[in-house]
């Protein structure tokens, strides 16, 4: 009795596993741990003159335009089915690459034991989804819009950095104006340096620091200043 109340457990847990739903993995995750190494992720890509493998949009793009479908709601899995047997069993009778970009780059190394097929599935459908046409166009304007800005309006509105900021009234900091009627054109250097290495109690009533903000460059830093010098009364 005990025996098979032990295999009716054992029967009702594999059912209840069987049952289950299969985990959703993370697939921009896994496109940057498992596909970075070799393949550009950028949209647009950067361009590299030692890339081992063309880029992630470039491959994605191709794949999209050589493989047809009849109704457009099966494309995704018929580039995602292509994608997950090409990886795991790559040739170059398989591959959609022009003889070209073969001769260069070669046939990709089979990546089995490298990925799962539930893994590379889950990278084959954010390929797809993520490098799309309609969204680099959407990226594209977006750059072109930002280089149509000044360099202080651009790196004001790329470091919010209105959340502290006015320009006239004041803030949990300063507003812009009173930073131009306390410091002169001979203060820049001062300016300069707050701004990149952040500062803190300069203000009376201002207990927030500043950060630093080492990731700009010292044309957009200086522009800033100069900016912040001109609103001088």
């Amino acid at each position: 009795m005990r025996y098979l109340w032990s295999l009716l457990c054992v029967g009702v847990l594999v059912g209840c596993m069987e049952g289950s739903p299969k985990e959703k993995l993370d697939g921009a995750m896994l496109l940057e741990q498992k596909c970075a190494k070799c393949h550009n992720l950028d949209m647009p890509p950067k361009s590299y003159e030692d890339e081992i493998a063309p880029s992630m949009m470039a491959v994605t793009f191709h794949l999209k335009d050589f493989i047809k479908s009849t109704t457009p709601s099966d494309h995704e899995s018929k580039v995602v089915a292509f994608i997950t047997d090409y990886v795991m069993e790559p040739s170059r009778e398989k591959s959609y690459c022009d003889k070209a970009s073969l001769d260069s780059y070669g046939v990709m190394p089979s990546q089995k034991g490298n990925v799962t097929p539930d893994e590379l599935e889950a990278i084959a459908h954010m390929m797809y989804q993520t490098f799309d046409n309609h969204k680099l166009l959407k990226i594209l304007k977006e750059r072109q819009r930002l280089a149509s800005l000044t360099v202080y309006e651009r790196v004001l509105e790329q470091q919010r950095c209105e959340n502290c900021h006015d320009i006239n009234q004041d803030k949990v900091a300063p507003s812009f104006k009173m930073i131009a009627s306390r410091y002169t054109p001979q203060d820049r250097a001062t300016l300069i340096e707050s701004i990149k290495s952040g500062s803190r109690g300069k203000w009376q009533g201002k207990t927030l620091p500043m950060p630093p903000f080492k990731q700009l460059s010292d044309q957009e830093i200086e522009g800033v200043v100069e900016w912040i010098l001109s609103l001088k009364p």
